[in-house]
């Protein structure tokens, strides 16, 4: 394994200064190279230069969104992990967030140990998807992490970036059952889901992309349990 020669770099974005200079202080004491942004324009500008290790985003910013910022991110095949926040606790709200690209979500105001933990648990699986670059192979289905390309048999599947992971998730556990906790635990990076369902929604839209000609179902409920990735 290698060991990394520098800390890891995140760049945090968000108008609010006393969250800035409180988040900047938290991840410096944690060993982090921390870049501070008020505004989404700046944001974006500094990234092409210098590319983080993740980033935390603001919903709410005074020129750029943060929906917007995500986008154009994603836009530029940029898979930088990114944590965003925002004052809303509407689910329409997260779902948005998520289905542009934002890996995680956290809603202020929030406890600074969980922004913590989702942003270490952000990093490893960052880590571990870079160091395990071979194609993932189930039936016909196929999924590069490298390039980000699914594969029906031939053919293409667009997926957002959490229906990716959660793909990514069952490849990489083939025929195992996966219980509900775990998978929010490793594609979430956490096992809160303030019953809002947003598990089985997810798992709904992968299963008609996969599934949109005809094709015979891979995901399979497991009752009382959670899912598994195996043939009917």
């Amino acid at each position: 394994m290698t060991v990394p020669t520098t800390n890891p770099y995140v760049a945090i974005v968000d108008d609010d200064p006393s969250i800035r200079t409180a988040l900047g202080r938290a991840l410096r004491i944690e060993n982090y190279d921390v870049e501070l942004f008020d505004d989404g324009g700046s944001a974006l500008k500094s990234i092409q230069l210098r590319a983080p290790d993740a980033i935390v985003l603001d919903l709410q910013l005074p020129d750029i969104d943060g929906l917007e910022v995500c986008r154009r991110i994603r836009r530029g095949g940029d898979a930088t992990p990114i944590l965003m926040l925002t004052a809303r606790d509407a689910v329409n709200d997260r779902v948005e967030g998520l289905d542009v690209g934002a890996d995680d979500y956290l809603v202020k105001p929030f406890d600074l140990a969980e922004l913590l933990a989702r942003l270490r648990a952000l990093l490893r699986r960052r880590v571990a998807t870079e160091a395990d670059g071979q194609v993932l192979r189930f039936e016909d289905l196929s999924l590069n992490p490298q390039t980000r390309e699914v594969f029906r048999a031939q053919r293409k599947i667009e997926l957002t970036k959490i229906e990716f992971d959660l793909l990514e998730l069952f490849l990489t556990h083939p025929r195992q059952v996966l219980t509900r906790d775990q998978i929010l635990d490793l594609v979430w990076g956490y096992t809160f889901d303030s019953g809002t369902n947003s598990l089985a929604v997810y798992i709904g839209y992968l299963r008609r992309k996969l599934e949109e000609r005809g094709e015979s179902r891979l995901i399979q409920t497991v009752r009382g349990v959670g899912y598994a990735l195996r043939t009917a």
